[in-house]
């Protein structure tokens, strides 16, 4: 059985059966896995941990030229500024990932 990748350039499809493509395909989802847990792991800290249980003292500090409490701000907007940045950072993460294990989509997907 053949797959289309690009063009009309037919590739053989690989098998889990085969052990070499088994353990890159444990590897790539091991990686995937410990990026997503580093992601979400700086996202808890920022949005739970500076947002919620840091708030009281972190609200000694006040953002320059807004005179808001820091702590304030990280409830409010800090939280959501890091999870974009983190979707941006993942999608970086991934892109090189797949690359690296030949799974890209390609430049036109």
């Amino acid at each position: 059985m053949t797959e289309h990748r690009s063009g009309s350039e037919p590739q053989k499809r690989e098998s889990l059966a085969d052990p070499e493509v088994a353990a890159r395909h444990a590897e790539y989802w091991r990686r995937n896995i410990r990026y997503m847990g580093m992601l979400l792991s700086i996202w808890f800290v920022v949005s739970y941990v500076f947002g919620i249980l840091l708030a009281e003292p972190l609200n000694a500090v006040r953002l320059p030229g807004t005179g808001f409490p820091l702590g304030f701000w990280f409830a409010q907007q800090g939280s959501i500024y890091v999870f974009v940045v983190l979707i941006f950072v993942y999608v970086r993460l991934m892109n090189g990932l797949d690359r690296e294990f030949d799974v890209s989509e390609g430049e036109g997907a």
